[in-house]
């Protein structure tokens, strides 16, 4: 779970996590010495994880999206409250602006025992462009697997197989070579566990993420 944190010296700190409820916050200026800390769903996912706010006077969890608790010196975090969507942007906006994009994730699938794409996988492919081409400066990660059948050394070998040829899309479509890492995991990552030798279409498969 992505947990993003950010900070407005002077006025508020927040705590800005993955994480429902409509209690309402305090938003006025608050001492230099205190402190708001908010929980946020997941920037790509939506989903809510949680958070544990701590001094030395005890803890809150935080466990529902856009929870908040004020951090006082010589008192425990308060009881949570909800901040509403307005009063995140008013307080948070300009730090939530500047935070880097949030990761994209791709899978493709390809045919038995092979490195071609499946027809859908191939319609994908313009997707995943577009992703790298929209950073600045793009990093991508390629993990290429396979399903049980074949040995486990062979099996390295087709992953890797696989990774190098999206490596070289994507390379080949104009990203810095140096920005794109191809690695294997064989046979040892299924994303649907199964016995050896079972030919198994989700497992045929590289995981893409562009940073």
């Amino acid at each position: 779970m992505t947990t993003r944190w950010a900070a407005l010296a002077g006025v508020a700190a927040a705590t800005i996590g993955a994480a429902c409820g409509p209690k309402s916050v305090r938003t006025s200026t608050v001492p230099a010495d205190q402190a708001i800390v908010v929980l946020l769903p997941d920037s790509e996912s939506g989903t809510t994880g949680h958070a544990t706010v701590s001094n030395s006077s005890g803890s809150q969890p935080l466990n529902a999206a856009r929870e908040s608790t004020t951090v006082s010196p010589g008192a425990a975090p308060s009881a949570p409250t909800v901040m509403s969507e307005e009063d995140v942007q008013r307080m948070f906006g300009d730090v939530l602006a500047a935070l880097p994009p949030a990761p994209v994730h791709f899978t493709l699938y390809y045919k038995f025992d092979s490195d071609e794409l499946t027809d859908e996988s191939k319609a994908m492919v313009p997707r995943i462009l577009q992703a790298v081409k929209d950073r600045p400066t793009p990093d991508v990660a390629i993990i290429g697997h396979t399903d049980s059948t074949g040995t486990a050394i062979s099996n390295v070998a087709l992953g890797m197989k696989r990774a190098v040829a999206v490596r070289t899309l994507l390379i080949d479509a104009g990203l810095d070579a140096s920005s794109v890492a191809a690695t294997s995991h064989g046979e040892a990552d299924p994303l649907i566990p199964t016995a050896d030798n079972v030919a198994e279409p989700r497992n045929r498969r590289v995981e893409i993420t562009v940073r």
